[in-house]
């Protein structure tokens, strides 16, 4: 009986990171520099943080069937964790003070390229 969860989540896990390799390919493609995948901070964890320009952008990867779930699925408390992680990125990273920051969310969905949703939500 308590194979069926751990298989469950076992496949969510690579399906994650499946998604995460293709978003980070995607974004090399459209020209931003990766500087950190899965940054982990006292608050929380950061999927990719991402450099174009002046820009820093931390970006929540979904793998979910549609895009409104996948919306959904970021919770207000998720968003808060990313934003204090992100605040523990730049206490750490001083060179990129100046930089402006967003909060973006890539979806990868069934058939379908990623989705790269700028500026999802603001703190």
């Amino acid at each position: 009986m308590r194979r069926a969860p751990d298989l469950r989540r076992s496949r969510a896990y690579l399906r994650g990171l499946n998604a995460e390799f293709l978003s980070v390919w995607f974004l090399r493609l459209k020209g931003y520099r990766i500087v950190a995948r899965r940054y982990r901070g006292p608050a929380g964890e950061i999927d990719i943080i991402a450099r174009r320009g002046c820009l820093i952008a931390a970006i929540e990867v979904k793998a979910r069937p549609s895009l409104d779930e996948a919306l959904e699925s970021i919770s207000p408390r998720q968003q808060r964790r990313i934003a204090g992680t992100l605040l523990h990125f730049q206490a750490r990273h001083p060179r990129m003070a100046g930089f402006d920051y967003r909060f973006d969310v890539i979806w990868v969905g069934p058939r379908h390229l990623p989705r790269h949703i700028l500026d999802a939500w603001r703190v």
